[in-house]
């Protein structure tokens, strides 16, 4: 019997499938993990400096969570409210990567864009819990573009439109382009 795989040596293994330039078969090579043994090593990996990698990983991590849903609600809930907690000022850090890989898991689970979706667009909206530092902000700006793509109605419901409306006369061109692709998603479902 092989000796059970440390943090390290899995985070190490989570790593290198991620590498992989082909999105498949990092993919495959995840789904050999038990998602709750994968979801540690790609929280860590969010914190990737590397644009790339990092997109690949809230990919993959969006896959993990629709699976780790289905198998276990609870910890996937356990998960999201850790990435919330990561955006919070007191957690004492700072949640890089957690509002995009939110949104890629809500992509990917209806019933997490059930629970979170609000959550994730209360980021940028200024009376709800607006992130402050504009690289957070960005990455909800674009999670929120992502699940308009996937899931534009729920969005509506929750009034959407009006938290980003202002964000197309921001100084900041990737939060007017985030904003435009977001709002041309959910304008695109109610034509």
């Amino acid at each position: 019997m092989a000796a059970p795989e440390g943090p390290g040596a899995l985070r190490r293994r989570v790593s290198e499938a991620i590498s992989d330039k082909d999105t498949g078969a990092a993919l495959y090579k995840i789904r050999s993990i038990a998602p709750k043994k994968a979801i540690n090593p790609l929280v860590s990996l969010l914190y990737s400096g590397d644009a790339r990698f990092k997109k690949m990983v809230v990919s993959v991590f969006g896959d993990v969570m629709a699976s780790l849903a289905v198998e276990d609600m609870e910890a996937a809930r356990i998960v999201m409210r850790r990435l919330m907690w990561s955006l919070n000022d007191e957690s004492g850090g700072i949640g890089w990567g957690a509002p995009e890989a939110m949104a890629e898991a809500m992509t990917r689970s209806e019933p997490l864009a059930r629970e979170y979706a609000h959550i994730l667009v209360s980021y940028i909206c200024e009376d709800g819990n607006y992130l402050e530092y504009a690289p957070l902000r960005k990455g909800a700006l674009s999670g929120i573009a992502r699940l308009a793509e996937e899931r534009p109605i729920l969005l509506e419901r929750l009034k959407t439109k009006g938290c980003l409306e202002p964000f197309l006369a921001s100084e900041d061109p990737e939060e007017r382009d985030a904003a435009r692709k977001a709002l041309a998603s959910l304008n695109k479902d109610s034509d």
